[in-house]
């Protein structure tokens, strides 16, 4: 199966867990503080001890080079770290779409001048979202992408992802608080309940 497999994922807050996100599909994910959800993704980025198998295709994690899956499947986590002094230490120096998303997410080329210093909380989440689909990411790992940005900010966020996705046929795994997201935008809608994976309810109403 195209797409992204998990298969007997699991540490000591989670699982076993099976789940697969097929090519260009959404999956969104919830439950309460401290289930696991954002160590799920991690444990698929690979950035935590972990038992089980991730594919990417057909391509298991196993046998890539740590740097490589995580160029492949790219997780925005809730606190992007940043490093350099610029924001643009941070971003390739030549990538054509750059100019065109750094205005989808309502800024201008000269904030790669800008000092990382002076970022809100809610530009540093931007930001750093177009940090992650720069390096071309064939799956992704997002972790409340839009929890600190209002209404404008958030629909320019999901409007990028959305345009990736639809254009490079991107496997999404979203955690996301927001109900009203999730029914929007989610093909499936998942819930971690003790450690296990399960349909979530959603009153339509």
């Amino acid at each position: 199966m195209d797409g992204l497999r998990v298969q007997g994922l699991g540490n000591a807050l989670f699982g076993p867990i099976d789940l697969a996100v097929g090519t260009g599909e959404r999956v969104f994910l919830s439950g309460p503080s401290g289930c696991g959800k954002s160590l799920l993704l991690r444990a698929i980025a690979d950035l935590d001890p972990h038992r089980g198998e991730v594919w990417l295709d057909d391509a298991p994690r196993s046998r890539l080079p740590a740097p490589l899956w995580r160029r492949r499947v790219g997780l925005l986590p809730a606190e992007s770290a940043w490093w350099g002094e610029s924001v643009g230490e941070h971003l390739p120096a030549a990538h054509p779409p750059l100019d065109e998303w750094l205005s989808a997410l309502g800024f201008g080329p000269e904030v790669l001048d800008w000092s990382v210093a002076r970022l809100s909380t809610g530009e540093r989440q931007r930001l750093a979202l177009l940090r992650l689909l720069a390096q071309s990411p064939r799956a992704l790992l997002l972790d409340e992408a839009t929890a600190n940005l209002d209404p404008q900010n958030c629909a320019r966020v999901e409007g990028l992802i959305e345009d990736y996705r639809a254009a490079h046929h991107t496997p999404v795994l979203w955690v996301s608080h927001d109900p009203a997201q999730r029914r929007r935008l989610g093909d499936r809608r998942l819930s971690i309940r003790d450690g296990r994976l399960e349909p979530e309810d959603i009153d339509p109403s």
